[in-house]
């Protein structure tokens, strides 16, 4: 992996340590450099889980990506600095209160003198690592955070006090992960397939790009504005999320100039 170009596309130095605040400083500056989004679905590229792939689309092409992509990537970043980093598989809890597949979403847990969570492929999700094993609640730019220990052995996550995914403590290779990303990808059931984002979080709230609709998220007050043309839409994805796009995606039974269907507080993997 080149490292530097992997920091510089962050906007960091390369760290003189491998510890904790350093990995704090590298969560917030990936969240705030590399978009959460799925529109490789909607130009009909592939999602391909190596390495390689990743680090061409993510770094060279100055894309961003979805949880396997962006944890996948940012895992392996995370070793050549010296941490010690694994993926680990999470069920994502639907809105009403079930719980999806295995292998729904990646994170990755970090030790260091104990675990911490991480995670920038997840839509709305905490700027800053978690205790692990940690029973209070953790206080977040994005909110409150709770890891409760289950019956079985995982951590549910939950923000203010809602549940969010259910986390495996094995770890898993990337390539674990792949038939589910070939499903999330192509199957009409996928909520992937069916609507179109791109996001990231800023330092007063959220920005969101479903379609024709921005909308920007500022100390709590949500103003939501649909785009007239294709040019602004260009416009938007690189001012706002740095996306030098040649063609726009398309999202599902429109134009680019249809909205998606997600809210900008959507927590996707």
């Amino acid at each position: 992996m080149d490292v530097d170009a992997y920091l510089d596309r962050l906007g960091v130095r390369r760290p003189a340590a491998a510890d904790l605040a350093t990995l704090r400083h590298l969560q917030e500056r990936h969240l705030a450099a590399v978009p959460f989004e799925n529109l490789s679905i909607h130009l009909g590229e592939p999602v391909e889980l190596t390495e390689a792939a990743l680090f061409a689309k993510i770094v060279h092409r100055r894309r961003g990506g979805f949880c396997y992509e962006l944890n996948g990537l940012f895992a392996a970043l995370l070793r050549e600095l010296g941490y010690s980093a694994t993926l680990h598989a999470a069920k994502v809890f639907r809105p009403d209160g079930s719980l999806g597949p295995p292998l729904d979403h990646a994170a990755i847990v970090v030790d260091l003198d104990e675990p911490w969570l991480v995670d920038v492929g997840f839509g709305r999700f905490s700027r800053h690592p978690l205790r692990l094993s940690g029973v209070d609640a953790q206080l977040d730019p994005d909110g409150e955070f709770l890891l409760l220990d289950t019956p079985d052995g995982d951590v549910d996550v939950l923000l203010d006090g809602k549940p969010q995914y259910r986390l495996e403590r094995r770890a898993r290779p990337l390539a674990d992960f792949v038939p589910m990303a070939w499903w999330q990808s192509t199957s009409p059931e996928s909520h992937f397939t069916r609507s179109l984002t791109c996001s990231r979080p800023t330092s007063q709230g959220r920005v969101t790009l479903s379609g024709d609709k921005l909308i920007e998220t500022v100390d709590g007050v949500r103003n939501e504005v649909v785009l007239p043309t294709e040019a602004a839409i260009r416009t938007a994805y690189r001012v706002y999320f740095g996306l030098p796009l040649t063609r726009l995606p398309t999202p599902p039974g429109g134009s680019p100039l249809t909205s998606g269907a997600l809210s900008p507080n959507t927590a996707l993997t």
